[in-house]
């Protein structure tokens, strides 16, 4: 499947959001090791968790298939695509940084 550097930006968007929601659920409820969490909070974040894995999982699978695609190193489009995403930018050009 071909992906456009715009669609690299949004997938790593989402999976940063979702580790933020990881991240935000283990801060309410507590280190797991050290606070009994419930039933319900436990479900609620292995939930989160999964959603995170597998839009992580996603990001990795694309980035690889458009460097391939791209004739690029995989490195060098991850490095494009975290600056995409910590610049707030919409995905720019689909040609190299200089």
């Amino acid at each position: 499947m071909a992906h456009t550097f715009e669609e690299l930006v949004a997938k790593q968007r989402a999976a940063d959001e979702a580790h933020t929601r990881v991240r935000q659920l283990e801060e309410a409820y507590g280190p797991p090791a050290r606070a009994e969490w419930s039933g319900q909070q436990t479900t609620t974040w292995e939930t989160a968790w999964r959603a995170w894995r597998d839009l992580a999982r996603d990001v990795r699978v694309a980035v690889n298939e458009y460097a391939r695609a791209e004739g690029l190193p995989r490195h060098e489009v991850e490095a494009r695509v975290q600056r995409a995403v910590r610049h707030g930018e919409q995905g720019g050009t689909d040609a190299p940084d200089a």
